[in-house]
């Protein structure tokens, strides 16, 4: 049995072709799942590093060796910068002597909470480690113990689709096309593709897959939106999720196989609307731009997905900041509040994009305290990757020389009206479809993963 994945940045989901017809695949009552994972038992954190009497001791061990060498080179060192020298050391050698004490991946996967359920079990239980959107640091330049650790939340992931799919079917799944992004996101450039790649091949055999193949997420949808029409027309497939846009220009329709012209993508997408609006809107109350915090900060706590931005911004001591700034910087380090304030931010995204205003409420970072946002503020924190996806489509209106038959449009993304206007004004003379703004992309990738 094949099955199609699509494993989105904000959202997974996964189907399959059954007597002709796609099924997709439930997660529980839901027909895909938010792409976090919460583990309740503690992976290993930097942050639990302690003094012991055995660390002590090899730290002043350290300290007296360095001040030595210093002294034989004829230097002079400070006790402050010997002893913070040695601490690195000391909890280096720490930290991977963890690394080698792992905790069970088969106790990790039993455990492991996916979804919406994730969220609300981190926030119940107020310890473990939450993951939110994996996907985003595939192709990033990763220390190999990042990339370990990546790999491993990526094969949980896919290992639980595998098993979900494999009971609701009463069929062992052990093949799959997986969706990926034109362009993943990346701090190493087109490198970063080919270690994405890499990473979700080896989290999928890791996830007890036999044989995966990969396909572009346009041209999925655009097998999707092929089968849907009855007559054959020239079509714009575009793809807007969480963290990239996608877009295929297509010949579809009619009895033929659809035709995949050529690709463009960026890695852009609705998380960088919820950052944008995060900082713009909500860091406000917490100082930003008011109080003396340095900017990154605030960056820092927005982005719940960067792992190691997490652990930075949980780092910073905001004792002796202005109130009403300095404790409400501290409410947010508790564990669980930057995932409760992301979680505002999108909700107040998702509300804005058809009524005027939203109130948020944040008592979980202090009491009566509350925020009232326009729809304005949301178009003006929109503004940048609406700029960025008007210059994507002028592209590929210079690049093909005429408005296509239709615009079909898909993603989670493409529920907002203001990106639904940036197509119409790019391609004026085309028709606008609207397909599934979930289940475009996996549809598809079922259809391709049956023949």
């Amino acid at each position: 049995m094949k099955i199609g994945i699509d494993f989105g940045t904000s959202n997974s989901a996964a189907a399959a072709v059954i007597e002709g017809q796609v099924v997709p695949i439930r997660f529980g009552e839901a027909e895909q799942f938010r792409t976090t994972v919460y583990f309740p038992e503690v992976m290993r954190d930097p942050n639990d590093f302690e003094l012991t009497p055995a660390l002590e001791h090899e730290l002043h061990r350290l300290i007296d060796a360095a001040s030595r060498e210093a002294r034989a080179a004829g230097q002079e060192r400070a006790p402050d910068a010997l002893r913070r020298d040695a601490m690195r050391v000391v909890r280096r050698q720490w930290m991977e002597e963890q690394m080698r004490q792992p905790l069970s991946s088969t106790t990790l996967l039993q455990n492991a909470v996916y979804g919406d359920e994730a969220l609300e079990a981190y926030f119940e239980e107020n310890e473990g480690n939450l993951v939110q959107s994996p996907k985003s640091m595939l192709g990033y330049n990763l220390h190999p113990r990042a990339r370990q650790t990546i790999t491993g939340i990526a094969t949980h992931i896919l290992e639980h689709i595998r098993l979900t799919a494999s009971r609701q079917l009463d069929a062992p799944v052990r093949t799959a096309t997986l969706g990926r992004p034109v362009q993943f996101r990346s701090s190493i450039g087109a490198a970063g593709n080919d270690q994405a790649l890499e990473i979700l091949h080896t989290a999928a055999i890791a996830a007890g897959f036999d044989n995966v193949d990969f396909l572009e997420e346009p041209a999925a949808a655009a097998m999707h939106y092929h089968a849907e029409s009855a007559d054959e027309h020239d079509a714009l497939v575009v793809d807007i999720g969480g963290g990239t846009t996608d877009i295929a220009h297509a010949r579809v329709g009619g009895t033929q196989a659809p035709t995949i012209h050529r690709a463009w993508g960026i890695a852009r997408g609705g998380t960088d609307i919820d950052l944008a609006l995060s900082l713009s809107g909500y860091m406000p109350l917490f100082g930003r731009g008011i109080s003396r915090v340095p900017a990154h900060h605030y960056v820092e706590a927005a982005m719940v997905q960067d792992m190691p931005r997490q652990r930075e911004f949980r780092q910073h001591t905001y004792r002796d900041v202005d109130a009403p700034w300095g404790k409400r910087l501290q409410a947010l380090q508790d564990t669980g509040n930057t995932a409760r304030l992301y979680r505002e931010v999108e909700r107040c995204k998702i509300a804005l994009s058809s009524a005027p205003t939203h109130d948020s409420v944040l008592d979980f970072i202090e009491r009566d305290l509350a925020l009232h946002t326009s729809a304005e503020q949301l178009g003006a924190a929109a503004a940048g990757y609406v700029g960025e996806l008007t210059q994507l489509l002028a592209q590929v209106r210079e690049d093909i020389g005429r408005d296509p038959a239709a615009v079909f449009l898909t993603g989670g993304m493409s529920r907002a009206g203001y990106l639904q206007q940036a197509l119409e004004a790019a391609f004026p003379q085309a028709r606008l479809v609207r397909g599934n703004p979930s289940f475009g992309v996996v549809h598809g990738l079922a259809l391709a993963a049956s023949h």
